[in-house]
């Protein structure tokens, strides 16, 4: 299946190549191919990325750390296609997983099949600075988790994301931008989507999701959108300073992590639903090859622990707590940039998890900013104070 996708993919391409007007673009990192039709009726970029990596993980077993486990991994591998239909007003965007990890998931709310489609939207500048997105897509979640993968500092994202990020949904969004005077500037994203995350195909199974966000840029906007960009690759010559929260709230959420994680199952194969509140505050400061990213976020439900029909606990619970991220790098101009992560989560008692700690040192090398680099890092994680793992990593990205 992912094969013949592919194909299909690469097969189109072909045939805009022979049909277009022109190749307007062909620099590395710029995307592999680039086509305006003859009568500007629509556009294609097409621009195929992957990251491999390394991994080597140290084991504590409470008197010492165990042999490593080592793992190689194709971590992503994507086709992704931008442009504009009709208008340039129109704008659209696709981008399909290829990797393992890109498509796991299958289950009986998918048809029980690969989810290979990660985004596939349209963004209609209907006004001035107004658009209108519909389809499937990141929500305006926190400020790490809707940075590309393809642009972080470090090999890859913290614990806050991985535990409390409300990923991607099906469904609209409004985005607004205005000018508060001089160089300040705010955003405001409103989302309303189905709830259960991406690739969902037999109906909403519990409420509605609804998102909004309000981001504050003080000193004005970063050079080519650098406050969803991770490192300072474009060297900030003044400061510029990014705030943002998200109020997220989940309506009979049937997932122990919002749109994310396991099913709550009850014994006759019903699902368990509760509302879930997620709330993110973050920030990311640039300035002249430094660059600094802050989060916090939190999680709570109306009734965290799942309950069967007869009342008793059915073993599932909300994954309820809050977390902080601290990340800080910086760039040498030499395109060799040193950065540090540290991350601490604290889950509630009712979780029955433990509290974790993560301090993370690595480097990376920018050969052609993040579309072709290597990067490296070591992780040092506690859980509730006591030593618990070592992970050293290294890998690379490349993308057209």
């Amino acid at each position: 299946m992912r094969l013949k996708i592919t194909l299909t993919a690469l097969l189109l391409c072909a045939f805009i190549s022979t049909n277009a007007q022109e190749i307007s673009d062909t620099k590395f990192g710029k995307g592999l191919i680039n086509f305006t039709a003859k009568d500007s009726s629509f556009s294609i970029k097409f621009a195929p990325r992957f990251q491999v990596r390394s991994m080597s993980s140290w084991d504590h077993d409470g008197n010492k750390y165990e042999s490593p486990d080592h793992n190689f991994i194709v971590r992503r591998a994507r086709l992704k296609f931008s442009g504009f239909a009709y208008t340039t007003k129109l704008k659209y965007k696709i981008e399909l997983g290829l990797s393992n990890r890109d498509v796991s998931g299958a289950n009986e709310f998918n048809r029980n099949t690969p989810r290979i489609i990660l985004d596939a939207v349209l963004m209609w500048n209907f006004a001035d600075n107004w658009e209108l997105w519909a389809g499937q897509t990141k929500l305006p979640g926190n400020i790490e988790r809707v940075v590309s993968s393809a642009n972080l500092q470090l090999v890859d994202r913290s614990l806050l994301n991985s535990r409390f990020n409300i990923d991607r949904d099906l469904g609209i969004q409004l985005r607004h931008k205005s000018n508060l005077g001089g160089n300040f500037l705010m955003r405001q994203k409103l989302s309303i989507s189905q709830g259960e995350g991406r690739n969902v195909t037999e109906g909403n199974i519990g409420g509605l999701q609804y998102t909004g966000r309000v981001e504050f840029l003080p000193l004005g906007e970063f050079k080519s959108k650098g406050d969803y960009v991770q490192a300072d690759l474009k060297r900030e010559v003044t400061p510029k300073l990014m705030v943002g929260t998200t109020y997220n709230y989940n309506q009979d959420a049937v997932r122990e992590r919002s749109g994310l994680g396991d099913y709550m199952f009850r014994s006759d194969d019903s699902l368990y639903e509760t509302d879930q509140t997620t709330i993110f505050v973050d920030a990311m400061f640039k300035y002249q090859g430094f660059s600094f990213m802050g989060e916090y976020a939190t999680r709570s439900a109306e009734n965290a622990v799942a309950i069967d029909l007869d009342g008793i606990p059915t073993g599932d619970v909300v994954l309820t707590g809050n977390a902080l991220n601290l990340q800080a790098g910086y760039l040498f101009k030499s395109n060799y940039e040193i950065a540090g992560r540290f991350t601490t989560v604290d889950y509630d008692t009712i979780t029955g998890s433990l509290p974790q700690e993560q301090y993370t040192l690595g480097g990376s090398k920018y050969v052609v900013g993040h579309k072709l680099k290597v990067q490296s890092d070591i992780s040092y994680t506690t859980l509730d104070g006591n030593d618990d793992n070592i992970t050293f990593r290294i890998g690379f990205d490349f993308h057209f």
